[in-house]
């Protein structure tokens, strides 16, 4: 009886055991498996050696805009991209019921497709996801791609006709690029809604654009007049010897120590787009900023 026992229990015991070892070889197939697909996956997108050095676009302190704030219509907007392989010449936004899309003209042919996504999402994605391209009058290849916002890095994988792998690129649509009355009502700050009397502020302001280096002071002298609102914009160099503001050129106040001017605020707490032409260069070269009048900080300014 005792041996029939022991004989029994060497049985399952040889039975748990091959279970075991079974287990362990279908993990180690399956683990396998999933490496070679990596592998196969990483091997049709581009590495950070085969691409140009990216150029960082993000700014931390964007703040997504989406399609809810933009009134419905078509416009042209300004797309910076992370890789300048990747060219975008023209776009054109397309709003409808708070969604959007953009037609995107490429400077090159050098691609099949897109994806928007990333490279290796692109791989395991379905070929129905890719968008392909027509051709304008110009010959020049145009994509039409969803766009989630503007103002925030969107990923798009872009595939190469030579290389045949997909290239990771980063797209921003710019809101600053957009004129004022593309945006829906109450998403820009308007003197009306400050309920502002006659008098002499100061607001806090913030300059993008350029390369970095040059700032305005802040904040900044504003004046408000009936239903006029006037800042007193103090460049950090005396180089600027104007700025065009809403499409109106405007002439400094003075350029001894710094440049000043004194410009029209056409809404606040949205990035205003704005001009100034620098004869810091060889020769005068017109730049792009924004600047951002952010209405909480207005104080009444000391008599």
């Amino acid at each position: 009886m005792k041996k029939s026992k022991m004989t029994v229990l060497a049985a399952i015991f040889a039975a748990s055991m091959m279970t075991v070892c079974n287990a362990q070889e279908q993990g180690t197939e399956t683990a396998t498996e999933e490496a070679a697909k990596t592998e196969a996956a990483n091997s049709q997108v581009a590495s950070a050696e085969e691409m140009a050095q990216p150029v960082d676009i993000v700014d931390e302190d964007m703040v997504a805009v989406y399609g809810s704030s933009i009134k419905d219509g078509t416009y042209s907007i300004e797309v910076d991209s992370s890789s300048s392989m990747f060219k975008i010449i023209d776009c054109q936004l397309t709003v409808e019921q708070g969604e959007m899309k953009a037609a995107i003209t490429l400077n090159g042919d050098g691609y099949l497709k897109l994806y928007m996504g990333t490279g290796l999402e692109a791989v395991e994605a379905a070929e129905d996801d890719d968008i392909t391209f027509t051709l304008n009058d110009e010959g020049k290849q145009v994509y039409e791609v969803p766009v989630e916002a503007l103002d925030m890095g969107i990923d798009c994988a872009a595939f190469s006709k030579k290389k045949e792998k997909w290239y990771d690129r980063v797209l921003v649509f710019r809101a600053d690029s957009l004129p004022q009355d593309a945006f829906a009502e109450g998403t820009i700050t308007q003197l009306s809604d400050l309920d502002l009397e006659d008098g002499t502020y100061q607001i806090g302001v913030t300059l993008e654009g350029g390369s970095g280096k040059t700032s305005v002071a802040s904040p900044a002298k504003l004046v408000v007049e009936g239903d006029q609102a006037t800042a007193t914009i103090v460049w950090s160099s005396h180089f600027y010897d104007y700025m065009i503001v809403n499409g109106e050129r405007i002439e400094p106040v003075t350029m001894e120590e710094n440049s000043v001017f004194e410009i029209a605020v056409a809404g606040f707490d949205w990035k205003m787009p704005v001009t100034a032409d620098t004869i810091a260069m060889s020769t005068p070269h017109e730049i792009d900023y924004t600047l951002y009048f952010d209405s909480a900080t207005i104080e009444k300014a000391e008599e």
